[in-house]
């Protein structure tokens, strides 16, 4: 039986774009249930806990329709985009249904059972804020939509629209951020009825009979406060439980190892950890790593150790540019050794191994080809190789580094991990483009005194002897050059 780790690893895959790309490299169709086993043999040898396949519901021939107006903007990523590679966005739900294009349930189970002998999970899309204007509830279900009035429809013509059903006329609204305009393909979901709640319990226990978790969109909208702000005056008053704790508690009493996993930001990630999810993405370290203010990244990792093992670390996804575009060659190194080492889980992406650089819209089905850093490839074969040692489990400790003379040690983060029975780790990174050095005070991991040790680098094979008792009364010296990090495995000589 699988068990999820204390720190996972899952992996985003962009499941049309995936199996387009592997069609064309096997010139044979290739659904869900005919993957290569030399592809998902691949997958395994990363270590990977779960792979999270976006996009795999139904996309209704509405959301194709709307995507087609905007394929203009889609030309900066595929300049050779044709109608056929529009296909809607992944986030406008026609029906919680693997997409038979794609090769249906049963290819989805199969594809699972496959993953599950590797020793992979399988992560899928849940979207609660809204369903594709074309989804079915509309007609069948319209309690369960927030509806307005022609009036609405004159006034705020991006955040409703109309719908006719023989003689009659419905003005539903889009589903939206309250910072933004509606989004022009979906209609928006009323978490304050009581249909929907029942509509949303079964929907989520019917997906989880086809995979191990769901990565929630946009979670933080469903939370009482904020649905109410964004649409009072059209909905009724929020019910006596709130919405993520009815629904998570809901299916874990059926699935308890079943696990949630919100986006969400807006300083809302403690709140949904207390109502039941199990990770939540950390969007305030991405944004840290992208400004390199390293003295604000420090201050981020002194939060509750707690808090730090239930949130998941990225530095690109499909909401996010490219890694290796916005950080560069160099800089995408410090940062993926970053993510990877601290406490808590990490999100990592197709592409971002061989340094893809083109933001792909969630609207298409084709990627073009970009060339491969094979470089990168192998640093992260290293890197992931490195991170599954048991050792990641174990207590983890953020150290205090003392000036060398000048200012350019708060260039620097370090910080260890100790297991008993386990070679200890200390990484120490340099996220800046100046060459920075300081002294890493080790007293708290005194155990180190009376000792000669061998420092191994897991990542580039170096080796620096060092006595423990110098190591826990001066500290350990390090003199990094730009974009440089160190992995260091404590060998007793």
């Amino acid at each position: 039986m699988l068990t999820w780790r204390t720190k996972p690893t899952l992996y985003q895959i962009n499941t049309w774009v995936w199996l387009n790309t592997l069609s064309r490299r096997y010139e044979t169709p290739i659904q869900l249930h005919h993957v290569p086993d030399s592809v998902l043999d691949e997958l395994a040898a990363y270590g990977f806990d779960a792979i999270w396949l976006m996009g795999i519901w139904q996309r209704n021939e509405e959301g194709r329709h709307s995507a087609l107006q905007y394929k203009h903007e889609y030309r900066g990523a595929l300049p050779d985009l044709i109608d056929d590679d529009v296909i809607g966005s992944a986030y406008a739900i026609g029906d919680y249904r693997v997409d038979d294009r794609l090769g249906g349930r049963e290819g989805l189970a199969v594809l699972r059972a496959r993953l599950r002998a590797r020793g992979m999970r399988l992560i899928l899309d849940f979207v609660p804020n809204h369903v594709a204007t074309d989804h079915a509830w509309l007609r069948a279900q319209p309690d369960c939509i927030v509806q307005g009035t022609r009036d609405d429809l004159k006034k705020r013509p991006t955040d409703f629209f109309a719908k006719r059903y023989g003689r009659r006329q419905a003005v539903f609204a889009h589903g939206r951020d309250p910072h933004y305009p509606g989004w022009s393909d979906t209609a928006q979901l009323n978490v304050f009825h009581p249909a929907l709640r029942t509509a949303h319990r079964e929907l989520l226990l019917d997906i989880a009979e086809q995979c191990d978790g769901v990565r929630c969109d946009m979670a933080m909208l469903l939370l009482d406060d904020v649905f109410a702000r964004t649409w009072q005056g059209y909905v009724g008053s929020q019910l006596e439980r709130p919405y993520w704790i009815e629904l998570i508690g809901g299916v874990k009493n059926a699935y308890p190892d079943f696990r949630f996993i919100a986006e969400v930001y807006w300083g809302r990630e403690g709140e949904m950890l207390q109502q039941g999810f199990d990770y939540v993405y950390d969007k305030m370290l991405y944004d840290r790593i992208m400004e390199r203010d390293v003295q604000k990244l420090r201050q981020h990792l002194l939060a509750p150790l707690i808090y730090q093992r239930r949130t998941l670390r990225f530095i690109e996804n499909h909401d996010e540019q490219r890694a290796y575009s916005t950080l560069g060659e160099q800089r995408s190194v410090p940062a993926a050794v970053l993510i990877n080492t601290l406490p808590g889980g990490v999100l990592l992406h197709d592409g971002q191994f061989v340094g893809r650089k083109i933001k792909l819209p969630v609207q298409i089905s084709r990627q073009p080809d970009e060339p491969s850093d094979e470089k990168l490839a192998a640093f992260y074969k290293r890197l992931l190789s490195e991170t599954h040692d048991p050792i990641y489990s174990g207590d983890w400790t953020l150290f205090d580094i003392a000036s060398n003379g000048d200012v350019a040690h708060f260039n620097l983060l370090a910080y260890g991990w100790y297991r008993q029975g386990h070679s200890d780790r200390l990484i120490v990174i340099n996220l800046t483009e100046h060459r920075s050095k300081g002294w890493v005070h080790l007293r708290r991991w005194n155990w180190l005194a009376g000792r000669r040790w061998r420092l191994h680098d897991t990542l580039d094979g170096a080796q620096y002897d060092r006595s423990g008792d110098e190591l826990t009364e001066r500290g350990l010296f390090i003199d990094l050059e730009p974009y440089e990090a160190h992995i260091l495995k404590f060998e007793v000589l």
